[in-house]
């Protein structure tokens, strides 16, 4: 009896063994559980609308940045957008562009931080692209008149997609690096200045500041439609059209910098700045930053540092007027 009652007590000590045994077996085997995500390249690369655009950030080395735990705003450009912006660019595939403009296109697409589109408003934002003028950021004119388009191209599509790191607006066109044209088109703030630059059918200032070979980069001071409307009244005429075609291009040559992006902190006091036309001005820092033309009349600086791929503008308050 006692020997029965030991062999019981040893298979009891057995089985809580190989019980914890088995349970320490399982803990090990537990898997780990795999976390979802959704970033801005995890929507990109789920989406078939979107193949380009992934492979595109493939290929500029993008996909990783996008995939990252910092918060980004991208507006995202579809197939059909690439494949016009192919064609229009010369180019058979995707691999035909050069890597380097290609990864400032992208960036051009892409602002720090998440910027839902009612936060959005008429005017100029910073890209994240950088040009062949200048190491700053390239600026975005946003217009919000009409929903949302972005450098008079891009039409935001379907706006607020929020995804783990950041928010997706789809548009239907890519964004290329701006010239300073482009601001000027975009912008209807200058729709005058636009109308003085291409009046003439031999006036060659939109081909040549859409150059970024030389003799860009610009410096554009850039007159609003009020500045145009006080010129005519200060010279007594009722339209651009009546403005003498050399006068006008005198003017015109006036407010162009050649072979120098000058951003407004290289401005000085006392600054004496040299035109395409030959003729300079003079720039006063001391109350804010205030234009003396070869006139002796006086523009005011009312926006600076729009950054362009070729150039920059700084927009004035007054249309400069050179000696005749």
């Amino acid at each position: 009896m006692k020997d029965l009652l030991n062999l019981k007590k040893i298979a009891a000590g057995l089985f809580f063994v190989l019980a914890f045994t088995a349970c320490s077996d399982d803990d090990d085997d537990t898997a780990v559980p795999v976390v979802e995500t959704n970033t801005i390249a995890d929507f990109v690369a789920s989406n078939d609308n979107y193949s380009s655009l992934a492979a595109a950030l493939e290929v500029a080395g993008l996909t990783a940045t996008l995939d990252g735990t910092q918060n980004y705003t991208v507006f995202a450009p579809d197939n059909d957008a690439f494949a016009a912006f192919l064609s229009d660019n010369g180019f058979s595939t995707l691999a035909d562009v050069p890597v380097d403009l290609l990864t400032q296109v992208l960036l051009n697409h892409v602002q720090m931080g998440e910027i839902m589109a009612a936060d959005l408003s008429t005017g100029y934002i910073e890209s994240m692209a950088t040009g062949s003028a200048s190491e700053e950021n390239l600026s975005m004119y946003i217009s919000t008149e009409n929903g949302v388009m972005i450098n008079g191209v891009a039409t935001v599509t379907a706006a607020d997609i929020e995804v783990d790191n950041g928010i997706i607006h789809a548009v239907d066109e890519v964004i290329g690096l701006p010239s300073v044209v482009t601001f000027a088109l975009a912008d209807p703030t200058f729709n005058s200045l636009v109308a003085a630059l291409t009046r003439e059918d031999d006036f060659t200032f939109v081909s040549t500041l859409m150059e970024t070979g030389s003799p860009a980069p610009f410096t554009v001071f850039a007159p609003t439609n009020e500045a145009f409307a006080a010129l005519l009244g200060e010279l007594e005429l009722n339209s651009l059209n009546d403005i003498p075609e050399d006068v006008l291009a005198s003017v015109l040559s006036y407010h162009v910098v050649a072979g120098a992006n000058v951003r407004s902190s290289a401005l000085t006091d006392d600054m004496e700045v040299s035109t395409l036309l030959g003729q300079s001005f003079t720039i006063d820092l001391d109350n804010g930053a205030v234009i003396t033309d070869a006139s002796g009349r006086t523009a005011n600086i009312i926006v600076v540092d729009v950054q362009a791929n070729n150039g920059v503008v700084h927009v004035l308050d007054t249309v400069l007027l050179p000696a005749m």
